[in-house]
């Protein structure tokens, strides 16, 4: 078994407090021994206090851009298996990502098994697609919820920020989640 499979070690980087603290509580429950930051310098100085062997590395961070955080584990841990998440996908930026030594790229919000699978995927190979997808339905309620929770609960301003008649968007705060 190599060196990075028996090593768990994870490192979480990402700005939206809500999803950073999900996320590492899910992967710390399949076994990883999760570290958190929540910008490039912290990211950048815990990957040089102890490089990871895994890393989950959002694009667009507060202070910066996590592709240099993707370069930097690489130069400091050249194993290290790193996945891009981020709300912004598109096709420059996933080739970016690679190019830099992300082994796959994931659009917000990502399930932590979706997580699991890229990280643990033979090197070369991507993992198998997910076997229950969300629904458009549930993705487009994550994301509502997400932008809800970063307004402060405050439909007023989530509903301007998300281009929404506020009414419309009190509806749907008030049904239960999607399939």
């Amino acid at each position: 078994m190599s060196e990075v499979a028996q090593d768990r070690t994870l490192l979480i980087v990402d700005d939206d407090a809500p999803l950073r603290n999900r996320l590492a509580r899910a992967m710390e429950k399949r076994n990883f021994q999760v570290e958190t930051a929540e910008s490039v310098a912290a990211a950048i100085e815990s990957a040089r206090t102890s490089p990871p062997a895994f890393a989950v590395v959002d694009l667009r961070l507060e202070d910066g851009n996590g592709l240099d955080v993707v370069e930097v584990l690489h130069e400091i841990r050249p194993d290290a298996r790193v996945v891009m998440l981020t709300g912004y996908g598109n096709i420059a930026t996933a080739v970016a990502a690679v190019k830099r030594g992300a082994v796959d790229y994931l659009a917000k919000p990502a399930d932590a098994d979706d997580v699991e699978a890229a990280l643990l995927a033979p090197p070369g190979q991507k993992p198998p697609p997910p076997e229950n997808p969300m629904s458009a339905d549930r993705v487009r309620w994550e994301h509502i919820q997400r932008v809800y929770e970063l307004c402060g609960q405050n439909v007023s301003e989530t509903a301007r920020r998300l281009n929404m008649h506020r009414r419309t968007l009190q509806r749907i705060l008030a049904k239960r989640s999607p399939r």
